[in-house]
């Protein structure tokens, strides 16, 4: 469950323990979605002024590519979860990282926090192995498989350092 009644968050804290599902809604079309249940545990507790604060953990798993040779690969994401709820228009909150709620509302979503921690979590690329030797520039092959038998590619801009060089006059000391 990650929604809670904001009444009884005044009094005492609660205790977190839920799923955010990768089908939910929360979800934009860009996102970084997870490959199963994102698991959330934690404490969510008043932080006086109708605020609350969420301190816990999320753990999950997220499918992504191989980033040199493409191949899928399913990496762990387990990160601690932090966020801070309060009232919209309150005054005082200026704070990007401060998560608005509806002060009307009678529950408090952590859906959203969750989301965005989950996709500053989860890593940039996925690496198959530690010593992936990825694709042929040239053919596409994968070179994990073998050798692809391409002539290895060189760039003409570099032809001239690879020539032996050649002595040049010393400048006169006149």
């Amino acid at each position: 469950m990650l929604s809670f009644d904001i009444r009884s968050l005044t009094s005492r804290a609660e205790q977190v323990a839920g799923t955010l599902e990768p089908d939910d809604q929360i979800w934009e079309d860009a996102d970084q979605r997870p490959a199963g249940p994102i698991l959330v545990e934690g404490r969510l507790s008043p932080a006086g002024q109708s605020r609350f604060y969420l301190s816990g953990r999320m753990s999950g798993k997220v499918a992504m590519e191989c980033r040199r040779c493409l191949t899928d690969v399913t990496e762990e994401v387990n990160d601690e979860l932090h966020a801070v709820f309060a009232p919209a228009g309150d005054t005082a909150v200026d704070d990007p990282d401060v998560f608005e709620f509806d002060p009307g509302s009678r529950e408090l979503d952590l859906r959203a926090a969750v989301r965005e921690s989950w996709l500053l979590a989860v890593p940039a690329f996925a690496e198959c192995r530690e010593d992936c030797k990825g694709l042929c520039p040239t053919c596409g092959a994968d070179l994990n498989e073998g050798e692809c038998g391409c002539e290895p590619a060189r760039d003409s801009r570099w032809d001239a350092l690879r020539k032996p060089a050649g002595r040049t006059a010393a400048p006169d000391d006149n």
